[in-house]
């Protein structure tokens, strides 16, 4: 007889994690009463086995008979299956645990079930159409759907699909398909096909477990080469019944047994070829047996395994892990406080925070999703435990080192994070590594306080580095002086006269303002400020003020700038011209008085003069005899000289007009207003 077993039979990671937890508490809480919420496992040997232990199982119904009977004097931990359970269970578990210090409760729902949890969680709201391939009564079914917040739909394969496609299309809706971890491959298939055509504004996940669908490949390939199939698995298990169909479709002759007592060795021959495959439930053991019962009773075996023995096949079928080795594997599950992953090896790969990375912020939710590829360093391996513990810093280590190294060689600028102050500088998060950066060199003055730079991001190029110590030294200064040295060359290869530019005022002087033009400063002189009249700068203009300046002119070989600020558009010898003329007679205020005139403002920023001859009627010896500055007055201008942009104010031409008209009226006149008081005596 030649036997050949399934690579994949058996046991999977989950089925694996959840059993070896239950044992596990089993050892370790031997004062504690443990329970687990429906059958832990669909395997009878493992249900009766855990039960003879003094587990319990309990429905979702007697959660809170469970929870009323335990305290600190009777603690309990309630199980939840490898199938998972419901979103309302969920929370009533954190409710009972928040509430009681004696009742805890220990999560072993298979990974790839709490992928799915999340997936509709994130996917499937209230205005979706959530589709799942799978057994509408099977408990990982019923937890898959509890967490979507609206309608959904179970199908079992093509045929039921199509029925209520053809009854139910509701195509306008965004459809979000899954399916239960361990259903038929080839089934989930077709049915993709339908749903694409009927729901194009859908989003289908690939959830059937990886380990599930190797099995049902596998078993497909053997079940066409061997003469007997057996199936190895409990009758009430979902991936199990699916295994048997699967083989049943191309070995008539297949038979399935929940243990070694169910074999029926008639069905066997000597020179027959049998092929052997097993439920996710069904333990290597068990497996183990009806090969060795297959053995015993039968001549002539030739077992087709690497190994006589099954449990040496077992451990062939997973990776040696070894500490110090750098291994890649998929994420299964993610907290704030670890990452699990799996090796494709006997024991769970956990990544712990502190392994992660050295950059303090990172969040592990954000930093990884499951189902991510992941390469990581074995740092231990605890067969006992079940247990390998990972670093992923330690092989972002050896990566972010030679990005280090060649940054350094090739003057590269990075861009990071200052994450600490310490005695002597900063550190920088940059490629992965923590980069020392000197007082001297962060751009700062001489003793100034650090702490101001702590979380701000920067720009830094590494100026020296220790290849033994993996230690970096880096600049911000260089950088800075760099970027500066760069913006200048670009700023004088494009500057050109009248050219405009937005600029900072640096400086005030008492012969001008110096103005900052994003590196490069020019000057204001100041008669090229203002149109008015100041006595300093500082009366038109201060620090930190944003101007609009022009490039009057500038010298290339001195890096000298000329601006001007004051333009034609706001010259206010425009706006006098556009409102006056000689003959207006305007209000004037007097500003400044000469040995020869009074300069008297007509606008702001014009000024016209009266000639110490126009002042008054009469002879004056100085404008100080009639006027003073700041007195307003009324004048007549005489003269606009265009060219030189003059104008000549006159006081006593009002006055000997006003002489003339009085003279000119008859002698008999009376003004209205005397008339009106004549009537009125």
């Amino acid at each position: 007889m030649i036997i050949e077993i399934a690579k994949n039979a058996g046991f999977c990671f989950g089925v694996d994690r959840a059993v070896n937890s239950v044992y596990g508490l089993i050892e370790e809480k031997k004062t504690h009463k443990i329970y687990t919420l429906g059958n832990l496992i669909h395997n009878p040997t493992i249900s009766e086995d855990l039960e003879k232990k003094g587990v319990g199982i309990i429905s979702e119904d007697e959660l809170e008979r469970v929870y009323d009977e335990c305290d600190d004097d009777n603690p309990c931990t309630v199980v939840v299956r490898a199938h998972g359970v419901t979103k309302q269970v969920y929370e009533k578990l954190e409710k009972f645990s928040a509430g009681k210090k004696g009742f805890n409760y220990l999560d072993c729902a298979c990974p790839y079930v709490k992928k799915i949890h999340k997936i509709v969680k994130d996917n499937a709201d209230k205005d979706t159409l959530l589709l799942v391939y799978g057994d509408p009564d099977h408990p990982e079914v019923k937890g898959i759907v509890s967490f979507a917040e609206g309608e959904y739909e179970v199908f079992s394969g093509v045929e039921s699909l199509e029925k209520y496609v053809n009854t139910n299309k509701n195509a306008q809706k965004k459809a979000v398909v899954v399916s239960q971890t361990t259903q038929n491959l080839t089934e989930w298939k077709k049915s993709q096909k339908i749903i694409e055509k009927v729901y194009t504004n859908s989003f289908i996940f690939d959830t059937i477990c990886s380990v599930t669908e190797k099995r049902q490949t596998e078993t497909e390939k053997l079940a066409q080469k061997v003469d007997c199939m057996v199936i190895i698995g409990g009758r009430n298990s979902s991936n199990t019944n699916k295994l048997y169909d699967t083989a049943k479709k191309h070995q008539p002759n297949t038979v399935l047994i929940e243990n070694a007592d169910e074999l029926d060795l008639c069905i066997l021959g000597n020179n027959m070829k049998v092929g052997i495959s097993a439920g996710a439930s069904t333990p290597g053991s068990i497996i183990e047996e009806v090969k060795n019962k297959m053995s015993e009773n039968t001549k002539n075996i030739d077992t087709m395994v690497a190994n006589d023995d099954f449990a040496a096949m077992l451990e062939e079928s997973f990776k040696t892990l070894n500490t110090g080795d750098i291994v890649k594997g998929i994420v299964l599950a993610v907290n704030s406080n670890e990452v699990q992953v799996d090796l494709g090896a006997k024991v769970t790969g956990i990544v712990p925070y502190s392994e992660v990375s050295d950059n303090p912020a990172v969040k592990l939710e954000d930093e990884f999703k499951v189902g991510d590829e992941i390469e990581v360093m074995v740092t231990r391996v605890s067969d006992i435990d079940g247990v390998a513990s990972l670093s992923k810093k330690r092989v972002d280590a050896i990566t972010n080192w030679k990005n280090v190294v060649e940054s350094f060689n090739e003057g590269k600028v990075l861009e990071g994070k200052v994450t600490d102050v310490i005695r002597g500088g900063v550190l920088v998060f940059a490629e992965g590594q923590k980069l020392f950066v000197p007082a001297s060199h962060t751009g700062l003055a001489k003793d100034a306080d650090l702490s101001v730079l702590k979380g701000t991001d920067t720009k830094v190029k590494i100026i020296d580095i220790n290849e033994q110590r993996r230690r970096a030294v880096a600049s911000i200064r260089v950088v800075a002086r760099e970027e500066k040295k760069a913006a200048e060359e670009a700023f004088w290869s494009t500057l050109e006269k009248d050219k405009k530019y937005e600029g900072k005022v640096k400086s005030i002087t008492n012969y001008g303002v110096f103005v900052d033009l994003g590196g490069v400063d020019g000057m204001i002189h100041s008669t090229e400020l203002s149109w008015t009249h100041f006595r300093h700068p500082s009366e038109v203009v201060s620090i930190g003020e944003t101007l609009t300046v022009y490039v009057k002119d500038f010298d290339l070989e001195t890096k000298r700038i000329s601006l001007g600020y004051k333009t034609e558009e706001n010259n206010p010898w425009n706006a006098f011209v556009e409102k006056y003329a000689v003959g207006d007679v305007a209000t004037v205020k007097v500003v400044n008085m000469m040995p020869f005139g009074a300069f008297a403002e007509v606008l702001p920023g014009v000024d016209g003069l009266i000639h110490i001859s126009q002042i008054a009627d009469k002879k004056i010896s100085k404008p100080a005899d009639v006027l003073e500055n700041g007195q307003e007055v009324e004048a007549k201008i005489t003269d606009i000289d265009m060219e030189n942009r003059k104008i000549s104010l006159s006081i006593r031409a009002l006055i000997e007009e006003a002489k003339a008209a009085e003279e000119a009226m008859p002698e008999d006149y009376v003004p209205d207003d005397a008339k009106d008081d004549k009537e009125e005596e």
